[in-house]
């Protein structure tokens, strides 16, 4: 994937045509991500760009604060450096404008795109609980399968809360450990007993069998989906217990 600078709008050349060539050809690197079904990262990092172009538009601070300076004179005596902001500029602040006019939607299109993808993905999946679930579903593991495949990946997540101002988050690590293939004799529940024996220290642990038969790249989209849609599905589970 093409990437494109946190601070591209301001960072070097500050013209129309050549920030355009910059953007079109980022987004052309996403749009084919999308064609592919790859999710992640592609789709958190066009929404931070575009979150920052909001900002900067909503924010004539936050421009002139992070605008470039160039160096207007120097004193020896103190080898101090006297700036000239560049946000002074109009003719350069009518190039910003501009582009932020042409780059604003055009990145809007590539948001909706990457979220209908994550709406068909989080539609398709089907979470079920193997066995009983226990009081603590922090820490357990998901079982990953897209059928009609029979092979099936184990993953162990641990789930950690954190606040932000007067808000509560739930955020989720997950690290991949095994995989199987279910048949007759190996299903996912011997595999979760297979799991106690095998990690003691989850004596009673949650387990999730999450399924889709979506067909998508397990690693860039149906996973990172998969672990938002638990975090969603406990979230849910907690509030209404």
């Amino acid at each position: 994937m093409k990437q494109l600078d946190s601070d591209w709008l301001t960072k070097g050349l500050i013209d129309f045509e050549y920030k355009k060539y910059l953007l079109l050809g980022y987004l052309s690197s996403v749009k084919h991500d999308f064609k592919e079904r790859r999710l992640y990262p592609p789709l958190s990092e066009l929404y931070g760009h575009y979150q920052n172009l909001i900002a900067i538009r909503n924010n004539k601070q936050f421009l002139k604060n992070n605008f470039p300076r160039e160096i207007a004179a120097a004193d020896p005596d103190k080898i101090d450096f006297l700036y000239r902001e560049l946000v002074s500029d109009s003719k350069l602040m009518n190039e910003i404008e501009e582009i932020l006019e042409f780059a604003i939607p055009v990145m809007g299109n590539g948001l909706e795109e990457g979220r209908g993808i994550y709406e068909d993905v989080e539609k398709s999946l089907q979470i079920e609980p193997i066995g009983l679930e226990p009081l603590y579903t922090d820490a357990g593991y998901i079982l990953l399968n897209q059928p009609p495949d029979k092979e099936t990946h184990i993953y162990q997540y641990d789930i950690t809360i954190f606040h932000h101002a007067e808000e509560k988050f739930r955020g989720i690590h997950t690290k991949k450990i095994d995989s199987f293939t279910q048949s007759i004799s190996n299903t996912v529940n011997s595999k979760k007993l297979e799991l106690i024996r095998k990690y003691p220290e989850l004596p009673n642990p949650a387990t999730y069998l999450i399924q889709t038969e979506i067909g998508y790249p397990e690693k860039e989209t149906v996973m990172p989906v998969a672990q938002l849609a638990l975090v969603r599905y406990l979230s849910i589970k907690a509030n209404n217990s």
